[in-house]
């Protein structure tokens, strides 16, 4: 008799607080873009644990103000569970601290539903691709990836695109300037 492997539990923690993301199933949508960006990494996603808030304009313009100080609303944002910035702009940031109990918690990331609609409509693509990129885009902050200068923003872009070639998803940053919308730093994302 076949013994069953334990199922992996899932990477992705996801509270729907606004139910028009389970129009476009956000939880397997997260599973398999963070998934994708640990792997890239070569980060065995088995060992981390992210929790994911899919929410409205309202709630993440709440949070943008509460912990950045912008009372308006964003596409994503992301809180890593420790500082892993990397020491240098363009270097790759340390991996994570190991959780010798379980699974490491990675952070917290939200996502509001109005505006990545809006960015993947003015964009030309799916909710879903424009969700799978943000998705890895806030993946690769809590792994301490950041794009404050210029190589850091191509580092990171960078690991986005490949990613989600993978995945099947087009480059992002493919498009011309005013058709990318905007992250919530100004940069286009």
């Amino acid at each position: 008799m076949a013994q069953r492997r334990a199922a992996r539990p899932p990477l992705v923690d996801c509270l729907i607080e606004d139910h028009r993301w389970e129009e476009v199933s956000l939880g397997a949508l997260a599973e398999s873009a963070c998934v994708a960006a640990l792997k890239a990494l070569g980060q065995d996603p088995s060992l981390f644990e992210i929790s994911l808030l899919g929410c409205s304009d309202v709630r993440i313009a709440d949070l943008n103000a509460d912990f950045r100080g912008k009372p308006t609303p964003t596409n994503v944002l992301s809180w890593p569970s420790e500082d892993r910035r990397p020491d240098r702009a363009g270097a790759r940031p340390a991996p994570p601290r190991r959780d010798p109990v379980g699974p490491t918690e990675l952070g917290d990331i939200a996502i509001a539903w109005e505006t990545c609609l809006r960015e993947a409509e003015a964009g030309g693509r799916t909710i879903a691709d424009h969700v799978t990129h943000l998705l890895v885009h806030g993946t690769l902050h809590l792994m301490g990836y950041d794009h404050e200068t210029d190589a850091d923003a191509a580092l990171m872009e960078g690991l986005e695109t490949e990613v989600l070639g993978k995945m099947g998803v087009s480059d992002p940053y493919a498009e011309t300037a005013e058709a990318a919308p905007e992250g919530e730093d100004g940069r286009r994302v």
